[in-house]
């Protein structure tokens, strides 16, 4: 089992909650929870990209650091732990990317992969002029496919005439390439997300209670067997370390109870625009009445694993044994003082690990 962090490079990380911090994303605050993460042996940290938030009280992620800065940054200020900028597809074209990513490979010595994110929240892209029309909803992974082709060949032969649907290259080069093929990871969830991850992807990141997840991972499987390829999949899940688990428990009751209702909102009237069955979106609009495990829209729709170091990791060992999934991407409320707990009190518990 590995397992990253979901960097907070997003207003108040991953929780749109009174009773959760709330504050502006800054470099010193990811470059401490990176740090923190890579010296308790944490495999890699992910950042996000948002261009519009969700407003509320709160202003949740109305404030973003860009991804591809900020992890280029952490090239520089870490030494082993793996780094994954996100690529909202929308927003930049291929051989930019390509160019980006060998950029930060050669600052982290070969540390650098890249999250694909397609695109579900229509109102980011409208304010740029950037939105393809709705027929992109249920088009958007043969978007990403051609992208990623573009991609991939970039890095593999320094160039590429590439002639597609959507993309036209003529020539184009990108020196110098990097020495490695570069991971890539997907948060796809729908039965087109999973078909494109399997096909595409090395990793798929996905939002599940650990009941669905065994599922998810066979499904995974299947499909990259069909093209000779092994994909695994991570679970996203949020972390709340206490001395108790009644500790914990009041803990996330009182995210719940000050639940940013205004962004929850926004955040599901983003998500029912999205026409693509079984994805993200639809999930996110299942969450308003969900328990901790099944992932409340106090926390974004993502489980939540809460409870005292032994319950934590006796539960992290039986979603690991049950599901198959390679791997975990936390969260936490506080994002320093959760890793410290989770590398110091509940990390040497762990048999997955070993």
């Amino acid at each position: 089992m590995k397992f990253g962090v979901f960097l907070p490079n997003g207003s108040n990380g991953y929780i749109p909650s009174k009773g959760s911090p709330v504050y502006l994303p800054t470099y010193q605050h990811n470059k401490a929870i990176s740090q923190e993460a890579e010296r308790l042996g944490l495999d890699f940290v992910l950042s996000m990209m948002k261009f519009k938030g969700f407003g509320g009280e709160t202003g949740y992620w109305d404030a973003c650091l860009e991804s591809f800065t900020l992890m280029a940054a952490l090239a520089a200020d870490t030494k082993t732990i793996g780094l994954f900028p996100s690529v909202t597809l929308l927003s930049a074209h291929p051989p930019v990317v390509a160019r980006m990513i060998s950029t930060i490979d050669d600052i982290s010595e070969g540390r650098c992969g890249l999250n694909i994110v397609t695109g579900w929240n229509k109102p980011e892209y409208t304010q740029m002029g950037l939105w393809r029309g709705d027929e992109y909803f249920d088009r958007r992974y043969d978007y990403a496919r051609e992208y990623l082709t573009v991609l991939k060949d970039l890095w593999r032969t320094g160039e590429t005439s590439f002639k597609g649907e959507f993309f036209s290259l003529d020539g184009c080069s990108v020196y110098p390439q990097p020495g490695r093929e570069i991971p890539i990871v997907c948060a796809g969830q729908s039965p087109k997300g999973i078909a494109f991850t399997a096909e595409m992807g090395d990793q798929n990141f996905v939002i599940a209670h650990p009941e669905a997840l065994k599922s998810i991972v066979a499904n995974v499987h299947a499909a990259a067997a069909s093209h000779g390829r092994k994909v695994g999949t991570y679970a996203l899940m949020h972390m709340i370390v206490a001395r108790t688990d009644a500790e914990a428990k009041a803990q996330a009751d009182a995210i719940i109870a000050g639940a940013d209702h205004g962004a929850i909102a926004n955040i599901m009237a983003s998500a029912a625009m999205d026409t693509n069955a079984g994805g993200i979106a639809e999930r996110l609009k299942s969450g308003l009445s969900l328990g901790l495990e099944e992932g409340n829209m106090a926390f974004m729709g993502i489980p939540v694993l809460a409870g005292s170091p032994e319950t934590l990791a006796l539960r992290i060992d039986e979603i690991s044994a049950e599901t198959g999934i390679d791997g975990m991407l936390f969260s936490w409320p506080d994002f320093v003082g959760g890793i410290t707990d989770f590398g110091e009190r509940v990390m040497p518990l762990l048999k997955c690990r070993n």
